[in-house]
């Protein structure tokens, strides 16, 4: 189900080993999020909604995370930026044929094998919006309808129900909370509708402060990366400790995620050797009673690198 393209990014993570709980997040791409910014726009009137252009932000792709059963934290890694990476299950699908439908079966398999299926919204790219708490609304109503507990005609996946939404915004107006709060509360008295995120390392989030301080958010990937005010540097460890101890104790979420590049040629800056990672970085963050792992960027840097077989027995 990989779908490439030099334009957005959705994302999806699939297990490697539940033993391991390794994670593999998958992007997929933007010709993903045209068809399905045509459905929601197309849907827009049995929901009483009408959607701008520009609310066709939906990004999206699935992100299956795995339940935490031990104490013990997990790796979560992007997947799909690279056509070497290798295929999510039943490979490539096309959505303006339905041909998405078929990784039905994928997903319900993964959840059967304790494995959350969620579906990650955003991306490091522009000209996506919200524009008013109304359309967020109608745009969590879509998305329940569409790939969560809700019914509908043009479910994309097919009928397979997600576990929830995942935050990967980068840009928009600030609806999210609206977005956030609709999606919690078509969740009351029936499945859950589990929420992540994954801001940039300098808090507050620009795009997602508000929406990560109503508590509905369950996992925080931070991004320390490309951000080299919050980085981990063996020169300097107190910027990457001070905003690792700002964003768990002014967040309230359950478990929060170290998200680093997988390899120095992964991303800008914000690369932490695995041995320095295992002496400096973890004995530190396992500090913190809402440590919940690591984040790699991504996974064709991971496969090159190694990064996650020589972080994994420690994380």
């Amino acid at each position: 189900m990989i779908i490439n393209s030099n334009r957005g990014k959705i994302a999806a993570a699939l297990n490697d080993s539940i033993n391991s709980q390794l994670y593999k997040r998958l992007l997929l791409q933007n010709h993903f999020a045209s068809q399905l910014g045509k459905n929601l726009r197309s849907n827009s009137s049995e929901m009483g909604t009408k959607f701008s252009a520009k609310s066709a932000f939906l990004f999206l792709g699935i992100l299956l995370n795995l339940a935490f059963k031990t104490k013990a934290g997990s790796i979560v890694i992007y997947w799909g930026q690279d056509g070497r990476e290798g295929t999510l299950t039943t490979g490539h699908c096309d959505p303006a044929s339905n041909g998405c439908q078929k990784v039905s079966n994928g997903i319900r398999n993964c959840q059967n094998q304790g494995v959350k299926v969620m579906l990650s919204i955003g991306g490091g790219t522009s000209g996506y919006t919200l524009t008013s708490d109304a359309e967020a609304r109608g745009v969590a109503e879509y998305l329940w309808n569409n790939f969560l507990d809700g019914r509908s005609n043009s479910r994309p996946l097919g009928d397979a129900v997600l576990d929830g939404i995942d935050f990967d915004i980068e840009g928009g107006q600030l609806h999210y909370v609206a977005l956030a709060t609709r999606l919690s509360e078509l969740s009351r008295g029936g499945r859950k509708v589990y929420l992540t995120a994954a801001p940039q390392c300098p808090f507050p989030d620009e795009w997602l402060d508000d929406a990560l301080q109503t508590g509905l958010f369950d996992y925080v990937y931070i991004q320390f990366y490309n951000n080299r005010p919050c980085e981990y540097s063996t020169i300097n460890p107190k910027k990457f400790k001070d905003s690792w101890n700002r964003w768990t104790s002014s967040v309230p979420a359950q478990k929060f995620f170290v998200g680093l590049p997988a390899s120095q040629q992964a991303a800008g800056s914000g690369y932490v050797g695995a041995n320095i990672l295992k002496s400096q970085v973890l004995p530190f963050v396992k500090g913190s009673s809402k440590y919940g792992g690591v984040m790699l960027w991504n996974k064709y840097h991971d496969d090159q690198n190694g990064y996650s077989s020589q972080i994994r027995d420690s994380v």
